[in-house]
């Protein structure tokens, strides 16, 4: 497995592209390398090796699906899990993310399968879906970004 691999899968929220390489995703979206992505791991003991969640938050995180955490170190991680998309990111330390579509447009299923390495389909195929919710952490407080 590539570091520069680009994947097309459908993630546990919409159809994304995934890679190890923070820049490659962003030249497939074509979007500038110094925007930051996503992070996506499997587990919480992976997390824990990323950042520091503050106390107050740690079962609140725990129990919340589909939502992405932007931690005070900077990172934005979303744990997965459960699905395919979880037995997939298994095999990953963590998985950059973001969905398969130009930077700001609507999701184009030639363009996105143009933009990949490889394609990585399951039973659902690829459904275009709302994107996971994101929420700024700081010591005391959560702000909803999106």
């Amino acid at each position: 497995m590539n570091k520069d691999t680009v994947y097309l899968t459908q993630t546990d929220t919409t159809v994304g592209f995934v890679s190890q390489s923070n820049s490659k995703l962003s030249l497939a979206k074509q979007r500038t390398p110094s925007k930051p992505a996503i992070m996506c791991v499997s587990s919480f003991k992976k997390q824990k090796k990323l950042t520091r969640v503050p106390k107050k938050f740690k079962k609140y995180i725990r129990r919340r699906d589909k939502t992405t955490f932007l931690y005070p170190n900077k990172k934005a991680i979303r744990v997965v899990k459960n699905g395919e998309h979880h037995m997939f990111l298994k095999n990953f330390f963590y998985l950059y993310s973001s969905s398969a579509n130009k930077n700001l447009e609507k999701f184009d299923l030639a363009y996105a399968k143009k933009q990949s390495d490889i394609l990585i389909q399951t039973h659902v195929g690829y459904k275009e879906q709302t994107a996971s919710s994101i929420l700024k952490l700081s010591k005391n407080k959560i702000h909803k970004l999106r």
